[in-house]
């Protein structure tokens, strides 16, 4: 999957039961509603946003866009790692991501 830039982003963090323990799952999921990368952390802040999206850059290389809720840790990750031009904020823009954790049903 490596080199493919054109490609956006959706960005979103969950809170589920994890054997007993509340944590975070953050997720990035691209264009066609594929989940990229998961990452679990116990906080919802600056550094575990940084170190996820550490993760999936390092894995998947850097998209065209990134769309994101309005998690400002998001922005304070994305200005650290000198990518902010590429975020993408709105109401419904990250519909993709947010659905893509919703019950199938027949």
């Amino acid at each position: 999957m490596r080199g493919f830039r054109h490609w956006r982003w959706h960005l979103d963090e969950m809170y589920v039961k994890l054997i007993r323990e509340m944590v975070y799952l953050w997720r990035a999921v691209d264009h066609e509603g594929e989940i990229l990368e998961s990452y679990v952390t116990r906080t919802r802040d600056k550094k575990a946003a940084l170190a996820f999206m550490k993760k999936a850059l390092k894995r998947h290389g850097s998209p065209e866009a990134l769309t994101t809720d309005g998690l400002r840790s998001y922005g304070a990750a994305l200005s650290e790692l000198g990518t902010r031009e590429k975020q993408e904020v709105g109401r419904w823009a990250n519909n993709r991501v947010e659905n893509s954790h919703l019950p199938f049903r027949r």
